[in-house]
């Protein structure tokens, strides 16, 4: 277990302590949320950065660390549906895509194909994580920026799925 799957492990266990100070109310719990989430995010950064810099790479991590960038980001938008924060629709679409790159990945993993992760979907995931701070800060001064950080990360999601069947349309060819 070295420091990036470490790092993978408590971005997981970070997920219900987000849920439960997204959705308790204690003073300043948005926060604390906030903090939780930044300091997950911050996680998913220093984790790849230092697994390829250091030839630290193993299957762990690259099973397990998508799998928590799901489950964070995730989980932080079905809390905000639940708190009115944004509209139920636009989670379901990044939620589907989600789902519907893992499906690629897995159908790719059975022909021995990588599907690697490309700058639009990294696009996607920072201004997804952007969205979700302005989200959980909930601050009416910022109602603007934050519809629009909303709606640009909803947009790139649908691109980087685009992208993701368009680079990877000989795979759906090869199914049976």
């Amino acid at each position: 277990m070295n420091l990036p799957n470490k790092l993978t492990v408590l971005r997981i266990l970070l997920v219900p302590v987000l849920i439960i100070c997204m959705l308790a109310r204690f003073p300043y719990h948005n926060w604390v949320a906030l903090a939780v989430f930044v300091v997950a995010s911050l996680t998913d950064l220093a984790d790849g950065k230092i697994a390829r810099k250091y030839g630290m790479v193993t299957d762990f991590g690259k099973f397990m660390d998508p799998l928590a960038d799901k489950l964070l980001v995730t989980s932080a938008l079905i809390c905000l549906v639940g708190l009115g924060k944004i509209a139920s629709w636009i989670v379901i679409v990044i939620v589907a895509r989600e789902f519907t790159i893992s499906g690629f990945r897995l159908i790719a993993a059975n022909n021995n194909i990588v599907i690697a992760a490309n700058y639009w979907g990294k696009f996607k995931t920072t201004f997804q994580m952007i969205a979700i701070i302005l989200l959980i800060m909930d601050i009416p001064a910022l109602q603007v920026v934050t519809t629009i950080a909303v709606y640009i990360a909803l947009a790139l999601t649908i691109i980087s799925l685009a992208t993701y069947i368009y680079e990877n349309r000989q795979l759906i060819s090869q199914m049976k």
